[in-house]
């Protein structure tokens, strides 16, 4: 029979054993998992590398194509929606502030200058109380009224995005992404994508823009010579007051305009338009009107503030993109 006292001990030293035994564990599987996606996220940045700078077309294909089977691995991975990821500029990765979606988005550059994108969404699914993720379908050729049409991931209006906006209205959470197309070698376009949730499942498009019933999401196509500038920043105001001033010298009232500044975080952008009457529709003619617009969030919608000045200098884009290498056509964001 033991006595007491080693007893004691012995439940002690055992105690320890096991504590040291699931600290190691759990400390070797944490290792682990970060050594498995540090080894994803190595192979997807040479894939993406190859996207960018592969001399032809098929080359370039095939490494996106791999690039996709390898992040949909290191996506079915558990808790991989908590790790950080930092790929080639070529590429983007925006993660929700609230860290309940992150989007992953590229391009491949045909020789004939055309482009088509690429990338996944992982999201949460309140549904299912779990992480899941969708490959995006890049069906931009197909998709009309592109304006007013709600998409899914297997129909998507392909974009490289830039910025990732959250904003929330009676207690529900929304996104909106803001997107750059190189379409081909005549025009590009800058997408402002709303992104919202139904039955657990993200869908591209919404009628979050005030006083534009059927507009699901704002596209702007130009020539690609233009520069249109498309960001989210805090920049200048004009509102026009209505004001009752006493005429000088007599005893007469009069209603005066009386012009104000003040400043707003919104999603600014070049107004763009036909060059000259009758290329309506031709996207090729299309360039900077000179006036700036912008949406600010206000009560659940995206409402359109004339008079916006961009004039501040601010962080212009989420991600910088660097330009590809010279053995690549070149992105233009």
């Amino acid at each position: 029979m033991k006595h007491p006292a080693t007893a004691v001990r012995l439940r002690k030293i055992l105690c320890a054993s096991l504590f040291s035994f699931f600290i190691f564990h759990f400390s070797f599987c944490s290792a682990q998992d970060k050594a498995l996606m540090q080894s994803y996220q190595s192979r997807l940045s040479a894939l993406i590398e190859r996207v960018a700078a592969a001399p032809t077309d098929n080359e370039r294909y095939l490494a996106s194509e791999e690039a996709i089977q390898l992040l949909s691995k290191a996506l079915d991975e558990e808790d991989s929606e908590k790790w950080k990821w930092q790929l080639p500029s070529y590429a983007s990765v925006l993660t929700s502030p609230d860290g309940l979606l992150r989007i992953f988005t590229w391009a491949v550059i045909r020789d004939n200058g055309e482009f088509e994108c690429f990338g996944a969404i992982q999201f949460y699914n309140e549904r299912e109380e779990e992480y899941e993720y969708l490959l995006l379908h890049d069906k931009s050729d197909e998709i009309m009224n592109r304006e007013e049409t709600v998409l899914s991931a297997d129909q998507w209006l392909g974009a490289v995005y830039q910025e990732i906006i959250q904003t929330t209205a009676s207690g529900h959470t929304y996104y909106t992404l803001l997107g750059w197309n190189g379409v081909d070698n005549i025009t590009e376009r800058k997408i402002i994508e709303p992104v919202t949730f139904r039955n657990g499942i993200p869908q591209f498009g919404a009628p979050l823009f005030r006083r534009m019933r059927n507009q699901r999401r704002i596209v702007l196509e130009y020539t690609n010579d233009a520069m249109v500038n498309l960001s989210y920043e805090t920049q200048y105001v004009q509102q026009v007051e209505k004001k009752r001033e006493k005429v000088k010298g007599t005893n007469r009232y009069q209603t005066v305009d009386v012009v104000k500044e003040h400043k707003e975080k919104m999603i600014i952008f070049d107004e763009v338009e036909a060059q000259v009457p009758g290329m309506e529709g031709l996207f090729q003619y299309y360039v900077p009107s000179g006036v700036e617009l912008a949406y600010a969030w206000s009560d659940g919608k995206w409402e359109l503030r004339n008079g916006a000045q961009g004039r501040l200098k601010d962080k212009k884009l989420n991600k910088d993109f660097s330009p590809l290498p010279k053995t690549a056509p070149a992105y233009k964001f």
